[in-house]
């Protein structure tokens, strides 16, 4: 069984899990996460979360990409995943950094496919899927940060042609700070479960 252990490797600055057998390192990269603001007439699409972290809570439909699809690829099969929902891109929205649990976030600005009334239901990571009004988002039950940063640069961007991605606020430019609850150690864990006896 090989053996492992953090340490700097030749050539690097910075420590990385390598095999002390054969000096093979294991690279810890940020995790490329694609999703999408979808809309119709003036309301947006949204999603009540069925999986931790943050279940119970309204999200944009997104995710991990997958490997062999490109990131729009992505963004579309997590909606249809999450809302049940197929959708045509407009472009890229929004990319925001989120430094504290290694995220790169790439929301594109889109519409449901089709004509007539839109068609979504939730799936199976989802309790319940809706269209918003601006003044009916559950803004104080929003997952993430960055699904109130993703709605602002909507909001901002109105139905003009998209210009170059919106970033992070300047509040928070490396997606440091948690949702109310989670606990800044570990972005999976909320503060009652880190209380919760194992």
């Amino acid at each position: 069984m090989s053996r492992f252990s953090r340490l700097v490797p030749d050539g690097d600055h910075r420590e990385r899990v390598s095999c002390l057998d054969c000096g093979h390192v294991f690279y810890e990269n940020p995790k490329p996460v694609v999703g999408a603001v979808v809309s119709h007439e003036g309301r947006v699409l949204l999603c009540r979360r069925a999986i931790e972290p943050r279940r119970g809570y309204w999200t944009l439909p997104a995710g991990y990409m997958e490997l062999g699809e490109t990131a729009e690829e992505g963004a579309r099969r997590e909606v249809q995943e999450e809302a049940g929902a197929e959708i045509v891109t407009d472009g890229i929205l929004a990319l925001f950094s989120i430094s504290r649990i290694g995220q790169i976030q790439i929301i594109y600005r889109a519409r449901f496919a089709g004509a007539g009334q839109p068609v979504y239901s939730a799936g199976e990571e989802s309790l319940e899927v809706g269209l918003f009004d601006w003044s009916d988002i559950p803004w104080t039950e929003l997952a993430f940060p960055s699904v109130r940063w993703a709605l602002d640069a909507w909001a901002d961007a109105g139905g003009d042609p998209l210009r170059a991605p919106y970033g992070n606020p300047e509040a928070d430019p490396r997606g440091d700070v948690p949702p109310p609850g989670l606990h800044s150690d570990n972005p999976t864990m909320t503060r009652q479960e880190e209380a919760r006896p194992q």
